[in-house]
Protein backbone atom coordinates (compact mmCIF):
# COMPACT_ATOMS: atom_id res chain seq x y z
CA UNK A 1 0.00 0.00 0.00
CA UNK A 2 3.32 2.74 0.50
CA UNK A 3 4.00 2.07 -3.05
CA UNK A 4 0.73 3.25 -3.91
CA UNK A 5 0.22 6.24 -1.81
CA UNK A 6 4.14 7.22 -2.91
CA UNK A 7 2.56 7.00 -6.50
CA UNK A 8 -0.59 9.08 -5.80
CA UNK A 9 1.19 11.73 -4.01
CA UNK A 10 4.58 12.24 -5.98
CA UNK A 11 3.46 12.88 -9.70
CA UNK A 12 6.41 13.08 -11.77
CA UNK A 13 7.97 16.42 -12.21
CA UNK A 14 4.69 18.27 -10.36
CA UNK A 15 5.94 21.93 -9.59
CA UNK A 16 5.55 22.98 -5.89
CA UNK A 17 4.86 26.51 -4.42
CA UNK A 18 7.74 28.07 -2.42
CA UNK A 19 6.85 27.31 1.14
CA UNK A 20 7.23 31.31 1.78
CA UNK A 21 4.63 31.91 -1.42
CA UNK A 22 2.09 28.85 -0.18
CA UNK A 23 1.72 30.78 3.42
CA UNK A 24 1.39 34.04 2.04
CA UNK A 25 -1.13 32.40 -0.51
CA UNK A 26 -2.72 30.33 2.48
CA UNK A 27 -2.76 33.72 4.95
CA UNK A 28 -3.28 36.47 2.66
CA UNK A 29 -7.16 36.27 2.22
CA UNK A 30 -7.45 35.87 5.96
CA UNK A 31 -5.65 38.98 6.92
CA UNK A 32 -7.32 40.90 4.30
CA UNK A 33 -10.43 39.42 5.57
CA UNK A 34 -9.34 40.51 9.13
CA UNK A 35 -8.42 44.15 7.49
CA UNK A 36 -11.49 44.63 6.20
CA UNK A 37 -13.79 44.23 8.79
CA UNK A 38 -12.17 46.22 11.15
CA UNK A 39 -12.44 49.34 8.33
CA UNK A 40 -15.29 48.18 6.94
CA UNK A 41 -17.51 45.56 8.65
CA UNK A 42 -18.40 41.85 7.93
CA UNK A 43 -20.35 42.21 5.12
CA UNK A 44 -17.35 44.02 2.87
CA UNK A 45 -14.97 41.68 4.67
CA UNK A 46 -16.70 38.99 3.30
CA UNK A 47 -16.58 40.12 -0.30
CA UNK A 48 -12.70 40.64 0.20
CA UNK A 49 -12.57 37.21 1.53
CA UNK A 50 -14.49 35.79 -1.74
CA UNK A 51 -12.29 37.86 -4.14
CA UNK A 52 -8.87 37.05 -1.93
CA UNK A 53 -9.67 32.99 -2.10
CA UNK A 54 -10.50 32.82 -5.77
CA UNK A 55 -7.29 34.92 -6.49
CA UNK A 56 -4.92 32.70 -4.46
CA UNK A 57 -6.50 29.61 -6.56
CA UNK A 58 -5.28 31.24 -9.82
CA UNK A 59 -2.07 32.36 -8.47
CA UNK A 60 -1.82 28.53 -7.52
CA UNK A 61 -2.87 27.34 -10.65
CA UNK A 62 -0.78 29.46 -12.36
CA UNK A 63 2.86 28.40 -10.60
CA UNK A 64 2.18 24.48 -10.39
CA UNK A 65 -0.58 23.65 -13.02
CA UNK A 66 -2.64 21.84 -10.39
CA UNK A 67 -5.04 23.40 -7.59
CA UNK A 68 -4.63 20.75 -4.11
CA UNK A 69 -8.38 19.60 -2.89
CA UNK A 70 -8.16 21.24 0.49
CA UNK A 71 -7.98 24.91 -1.30
CA UNK A 72 -10.65 24.09 -3.57
CA UNK A 73 -13.17 22.39 -0.96
CA UNK A 74 -11.99 25.87 1.39
CA UNK A 75 -13.11 28.54 -1.69
CA UNK A 76 -16.02 26.48 -2.93
CA UNK A 77 -17.47 26.98 0.93
CA UNK A 78 -16.35 30.33 1.00
CA UNK A 79 -18.09 31.11 -2.15
CA UNK A 80 -21.37 29.80 -1.17
CA UNK A 81 -21.25 30.71 2.37
CA UNK A 82 -19.81 34.32 1.61
CA UNK A 83 -22.51 34.63 -1.23
CA UNK A 84 -25.44 34.28 1.35
CA UNK A 85 -23.44 36.32 3.60
CA UNK A 86 -23.08 39.15 1.28
CA UNK A 87 -26.62 39.30 -0.36
CA UNK A 88 -28.66 38.08 2.55
CA UNK A 89 -26.66 40.44 4.65
CA UNK A 90 -26.58 37.93 7.25
CA UNK A 91 -23.12 37.11 9.17
CA UNK A 92 -24.48 33.69 10.19
CA UNK A 93 -23.62 32.32 7.16
CA UNK A 94 -19.70 33.33 6.74
CA UNK A 95 -19.38 32.00 10.73
CA UNK A 96 -21.28 28.60 9.97
CA UNK A 97 -18.78 28.31 7.23
CA UNK A 98 -15.87 27.84 9.30
CA UNK A 99 -17.99 24.94 11.13
CA UNK A 100 -19.22 23.00 8.28
CA UNK A 101 -15.16 23.11 6.92
CA UNK A 102 -13.83 21.65 9.67
CA UNK A 103 -16.39 19.21 10.49
CA UNK A 104 -16.24 18.32 6.31
CA UNK A 105 -12.57 17.88 6.88
CA UNK A 106 -12.54 15.53 9.81
CA UNK A 107 -15.72 13.25 8.01
CA UNK A 108 -13.32 12.86 4.93
CA UNK A 109 -10.41 11.82 7.06
CA UNK A 110 -12.58 9.50 9.07
CA UNK A 111 -14.21 8.60 6.08
CA UNK A 112 -10.64 7.92 4.33
CA UNK A 113 -9.98 5.52 6.62
CA UNK A 114 -13.10 3.65 6.70
CA UNK A 115 -12.65 2.47 2.92
CA UNK A 116 -9.23 1.81 3.56
CA UNK A 117 -7.09 5.15 1.47
CA UNK A 118 -5.12 7.70 2.71
CA UNK A 119 -5.86 11.22 2.20
CA UNK A 120 -3.11 13.06 4.18
CA UNK A 121 -0.83 12.48 1.58
CA UNK A 122 -2.65 14.48 -1.10
CA UNK A 123 -3.82 17.30 1.26
CA UNK A 124 0.33 18.12 2.20
CA UNK A 125 0.45 17.60 -1.25
CA UNK A 126 4.02 15.54 -0.75
CA UNK A 127 5.61 17.55 1.46
CA UNK A 128 6.08 14.39 3.90
CA UNK A 129 6.80 10.73 3.24
CA UNK A 130 5.77 8.68 5.89
CA UNK A 131 4.88 4.96 6.37
CA UNK A 132 1.28 4.01 6.05
CA UNK A 133 1.28 3.76 9.85
CA UNK A 134 2.51 7.20 10.18
CA UNK A 135 -0.38 8.20 7.55
CA UNK A 136 -3.11 6.66 9.39
CA UNK A 137 -1.61 7.57 12.54
CA UNK A 138 -1.71 11.56 11.60
CA UNK A 139 -5.13 10.90 9.98
CA UNK A 140 -6.86 10.15 13.30
CA UNK A 141 -5.25 13.36 15.14
CA UNK A 142 -6.30 15.40 12.65
CA UNK A 143 -9.44 14.12 11.75
CA UNK A 144 -10.20 14.64 15.78
CA UNK A 145 -8.70 18.14 15.81
CA UNK A 146 -10.74 19.32 12.51
CA UNK A 147 -14.10 17.76 14.59
CA UNK A 148 -13.13 19.83 18.04
CA UNK A 149 -11.77 23.06 15.61
CA UNK A 150 -15.88 22.51 14.66
CA UNK A 151 -17.27 22.52 18.21
CA UNK A 152 -15.03 24.95 18.92
CA UNK A 153 -15.99 27.80 16.21
CA UNK A 154 -19.79 26.46 16.76
CA UNK A 155 -19.83 27.43 20.34
CA UNK A 156 -17.48 30.62 20.23
CA UNK A 157 -19.93 32.06 17.29
CA UNK A 158 -22.75 31.62 19.86
CA UNK A 159 -21.73 33.70 22.57
CA UNK A 160 -19.86 36.98 20.76
CA UNK A 161 -20.35 39.28 18.31
CA UNK A 162 -19.31 39.28 15.22
CA UNK A 163 -16.01 41.43 15.75
CA UNK A 164 -15.17 39.11 18.29
CA UNK A 165 -15.28 35.77 16.31
CA UNK A 166 -13.06 37.50 13.55
CA UNK A 167 -10.97 37.84 16.02
CA UNK A 168 -11.14 34.52 17.66
CA UNK A 169 -11.02 33.07 13.98
CA UNK A 170 -7.50 35.11 13.08
CA UNK A 171 -5.91 35.25 16.72
CA UNK A 172 -7.73 31.93 18.07
CA UNK A 173 -7.62 29.58 15.39
CA UNK A 174 -4.65 29.72 13.32
CA UNK A 175 -2.49 29.81 16.38
CA UNK A 176 -4.08 26.79 17.72
CA UNK A 177 -3.56 24.83 14.25
CA UNK A 178 -0.16 26.17 13.88
CA UNK A 179 0.54 24.69 17.61
CA UNK A 180 -1.35 21.21 16.93
CA UNK A 181 0.93 21.09 13.97
CA UNK A 182 4.10 21.38 15.02
CA UNK A 183 3.15 18.82 18.16
CA UNK A 184 2.79 16.54 14.95
CA UNK A 185 6.31 16.67 14.82
CA UNK A 186 8.03 14.02 16.73
CA UNK A 187 5.30 11.41 15.53
CA UNK A 188 5.96 12.33 12.06
CA UNK A 189 10.04 11.88 12.45
CA UNK A 190 9.24 8.43 14.17
CA UNK A 191 7.33 7.17 11.19
CA UNK A 192 9.07 9.18 8.59
CA UNK A 193 9.22 6.44 5.62
CA UNK A 194 13.13 5.09 4.78
CA UNK A 195 13.72 1.72 2.59
CA UNK A 196 12.18 -0.47 4.37
CA UNK A 197 10.78 0.66 7.46
CA UNK A 198 6.69 0.65 7.03
CA UNK A 199 5.40 -1.98 9.68
CA UNK A 200 2.24 -1.01 11.34
CA UNK A 201 1.76 0.24 15.15
CA UNK A 202 -0.41 -1.35 17.63
CA UNK A 203 -1.99 2.04 18.63
CA UNK A 204 -4.31 4.38 15.92
CA UNK A 205 -3.29 7.18 18.00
Amino acid sequence: MSEEVDAAAAPAGKKRLSPGLKFVLEMGPLVLFFIANQKFGIFYATGVLMAGVVATLAVSYAITRHLPAMPVVTAILVLIFGSLTFFLQDETFIKLKVTILYALFGGALLGSLYFGKLLLPAVFDSAFHLDDAGWRKLTWRWSLFFFFLAGLNEAVRRVVDTDVWVNFKVFGIMPLTLAFALAQIPLMMRHEARGGSGEEADSHF
